[in-house]
This record gives structure tokens, sequence and C-alpha cells, in this order.
């Protein structure tokens, strides 16, 4: 129901995941069960989460051990690791300034360029070591290095940008990327993004996305939302894109995942963005926290260097275990961040379900105080969800 803010303006009510919850239903299932399995592209995988292409989360020695461990990591093709030979002088720099020089520092130290050579090397470098090379490019760079990348072997292509469209108007001096001639020319699978409504979705995927992306500006170190005032709740979002894929599937018989991407730090988060109707989940903060991450205790987001308007800022997040812990345990925090698949599978077995598409079917109800309710102690302690 349309809600009216003025005479001249109506809005319609969004959830973030905050604001929902997820109710069992009549059955029960042992979480050993539980199939977490889902194919991106031609790709099929155990975890269904990835890693965000990050400066402070994905280097090639990441990509390669999340591989290992049955997820997903993308490498920023934008990023420090294609400007510099040598990326950990610069990591280092990054972590040790001051906040009010940060954002200065970030603009010189990005306004490197970036090298065909390096982005073609750290492909190789992850492939040499059985890892799946998953790349992310905005769409400019994507028209600039689609070739390189699809050369060099790479196994998927994200372009990824705050928001995509099909419909993008450009400058006559200008011209924009073709996302639909793109996807076709593309030897490997291009996953698009970033969305957050139906029409959009049902666009991208006509275009020939492999998977979309959902979610602007709810990420850790993302101020998007208050620098453009732009973004949708992600229950909402996901919920809206989700309907999109389904009525695409129906329409053509192709499936298309949706990812929830941005604001997701506990097994809980995660459980409900599928739960919403996500295929998959893209997070970022959760892994720059354990001991491999190249952000050393630090993370900050994708558009933090822009040189005009820098819609991202630099978080400590501190270190708290490894990459194993965070993702498949065992946990050695209270608090919902760590063992995140035994989170999904332990959560999958309270609903009832057997698979993600099971998972997509839970029943959710509207619930703004399941973070807190009866947690006066877990507060006033800073324990578990009090934190």
């Amino acid at each position: 129901m349309d809600i009216q803010i003025g005479r001249g303006k109506t809005a319609r009510r969004a959830y973030g995941i905050d604001e929902i919850a997820l109710v069992p239903s009549g059955r029960t299932l042992d979480p050993s069960l539980a199939d977490t399995k889902w194919r991106i592209g031609n790709i099929e995988r155990e975890i269904p989460i990835i890693a965000s292409a990050m400066d402070s989360v994905i280097d090639v020695r990441m990509a390669v051990r999340l591989s290992q461990l049955g997820a997903l990591g993308v490498l920023n093709l934008e990023g420090i690791q294609t400007r510099y030979a040598d990326p950990e002088p610069i990591l280092n720099k990054i972590a040790s300034v001051g906040k009010n020089e940060f954002v200065s520092l970030m603009q010189q130290l990005y306004a490197e360029p970036i090298k065909q050579e390096l982005i073609e090397q750290r492909i190789q470098e992850i492939k040499r070591q059985g890892g799946i090379a998953a790349v992310s490019a905005t769409p400019a760079a994507a028209s600039k290095y689609g070739a390189v990348v699809a050369q060099a072997g790479a196994d998927l292509f994200f372009v990824q940008a705050t928001v995509v469209s099909t419909a993008h108007l450009s400058p006559e001096s200008v011209v924009p990327l073709d996302l639909a001639e793109f996807c076709r020319s593309m030897p490997i699978p291009v996953i698009l993004g970033n969305c957050v409504t139906y029409e959009v979705t049902l666009n991208l995927m006509k275009a020939g996305a492999a998977a979309v992306m959902v979610g602007i500006g709810p990420g850790a170190a993302c101020t998007s939302r208050g620098v453009l005032g732009v973004g949708v709740p992600q229950a909402s979002a996901i919920a809206d894109c989700a309907a999109a894929r389904d009525d695409y599937h129906e329409e053509t018989g192709n499936y298309v995942p949706v990812i929830a991407d941005g604001g997701l730090i506990t097994g809980g988060d995660i459980c409900k963005c599928i739960a919403c109707g996500a295929d998959g989940v893209m997070i970022g903060s959760p892994f720059a926290r354990c001991a491999e991450a190249p952000g050393g205790g630090y993370h900050w987001g994708m558009a933090t260097p822009s040189p005009l308007l820098p819609r991202g800022t630099r978080i400590s997040v501190g270190t708290t275990g490894t990459l194993e812990q965070i993702l498949t345990g065992p946990a050695a925090l209270d608090d919902g961040t760590h063992n995140l698949l035994g989170a999904l599978k332990t959560s999958m077995g309270t609903l009832g379900a057997k698979n993600i598409k099971e998972m997509q079917q839970v029943e959710v109800v509207i619930a703004p105080s399941l973070l807190t309710e009866g947690k006066v102690y877990q507060k006033a302690q800073q324990l578990g969800m009090g934190k």
C-alpha cells in the first residue's frame, strides 16, 4: 500500500534485512542434509557466498583459498592488484594513514594507471593455483579490458557499478557500453549489477546476464546512500528482483541467479537474503576480518578513491579469525560472524528447507524487534547480539 508523503508524492514501504524474521514450518531436518549448492554461469559451488571485489578483501591468495573451500572470490580489475606489481607496500600505506588524510591518499594511490599485463598476470596466477578466476570491472573498464580478460582465461566477469541499466544516456562524445552486445561477445559468463528493481533486473536478464547483483549502498564501507540519497532496503530489493527472475524463467526457461550484494554481516543476514529470494550472496566486511585478507584489518568501498565524489570510507573491522573459521568454522565468536556456512545449514534445518529453492519459499514476517527482543543483558554487556 502506498503511503502519502505529501500532496504530490506517495511512496511504497520497503524493508531491510534487520526488519524481518523467518518462520519455522511443520518440518525440520538435520543440518547435514541441507544442500547449499548453487550454480553461477557454468560453475557449481558448494557455498552460495561470494567475496566482494574489494581491495581489502580479495587478492590472488584469497581468491584461490575461497575456491578451495567451496566458495568464490572476485578480484577488482581497477584496484591495487592491477595498478601495482607489488601491492603490499601500498596496502600498508592505506592501513596506516590517519582518517583525515585517508581520502586524499586513496585518490593519489588509485591515480596510478591500470596495467594490462597485471590483469593478465593476476588471472593467470589464480588459474595456475587451481582457483576460479572471477574478476570485476565498471562498464567503462569492461569495454576496455573485456578481450584481455577473456584471453587471459578468466572464468567469470562481473560488470558492476553503483547502478547499472540497459538504458544509459551518455554525452555525444562518449559511447556507452552496450551490455547486450558485451554479453553476446564475451566467451565467458557475464554477471551484471547493481540494481534494486523488478524492471531493471528483467532488462539485465534479457540483455544476457548470467546472474544479476542486487543492492545499492548497504555495504559496511559504502556511503552512496548518504552521498546520493539512492537505494532500496535489501529485503524488499531482493524480493522484487527475485520476482523478475521467476517471471523471466517462466517466460524463457532460462534461470538467472539473483545475488544479494552488500550490508550482510552475520549468518542470519545471509539466511534472510536467501529466504527473500536470493540464490547467493556477496559479502565484503566479514571476509575483511580474516587473517589472510589483504586489508590488514581495514575495509574500504570500491567508490572510495573517486577523484570527484568519494562514496565510501575506510572502516576498522579488526581481525577475528582465519578465512576457514569465518566461512566454515569452527566458530570462535558468539555473534554470528563465524561459520557462515554452518549458520545457513542450521537455519535451513530449523526451517525444514532441503535446498536453496526450498529456503526461498519459507515464511517471512515483519519483525522490527527481532534483534532486540529479550537481549537486554547482551546489549548491556556487549556480548553476542549486543555487540
